[in-house]
């Protein structure tokens, strides 16, 4: 499985972008911390396994905790790197499993966590669930439409290639 992460962080209004090497993260905390490592302003990290699912972790100076979204519950009981970065962070998955009746169809994503952690960026929940949802969009896709709208569009688009 390939894991792929980029950050953009904001210093002094102006967006850079960087990789993240999320193989050798242990948890979310090591994750934020390498965020903290970005910039003291706002971070946004992005989170893609092999085109499975997408993940997007927010810190701002104001508030240094993580706002943590993940474009499909289903995969903390299917991807080791999902699980480990993300589980604490999300609601529990207890009673969830691979064979569940879940309220989504089946193949539809069920988005879970702060679905409003890019609204103040350009990305409001219904924007941001329209491109989860949207037929033929990879993570990589909606990751450049996030970063597009926030105003680092260019500079994601250099760092990923």
């Amino acid at each position: 499985m390939t894991t792929k992460g980029i950050a953009i962080a904001q210093n002094a209004g102006r967006w850079t972008a960087h990789d993240l090497d999320i193989a050798d993260m242990e948890d979310l905390d090591s994750l934020v911390d390498a965020m903290h490592d970005l910039s003291s302003g706002t971070v946004i990290a992005f989170v893609e396994e092999d085109d499975e699912y997408l993940a997007i972790v927010r810190i701002t100076a104001r508030d240094p905790d993580p706002k943590v979204f993940l474009s499909d519950r289903r995969v903390l009981l299917t991807s080791d790197h999902a699980e480990r970065l993300f589980a604490d962070a999300l609601p529990s998955m207890a009673g969830l499993d691979d064979d569940s009746d879940d309220d989504a169809p089946v193949g539809q994503a069920s988005p879970v966590g702060d679905l409003d952690l890019l609204a103040d960026l350009g990305t409001p929940t219904e924007a941001l669930l329209e491109l989860i949802a949207e037929e033929g969009m990879l993570p990589a896709d909606v990751i450049s439409a996030v970063s597009e709208r926030a105003g680092a569009g260019e500079i994601f688009d250099d760092v990923r290639g």
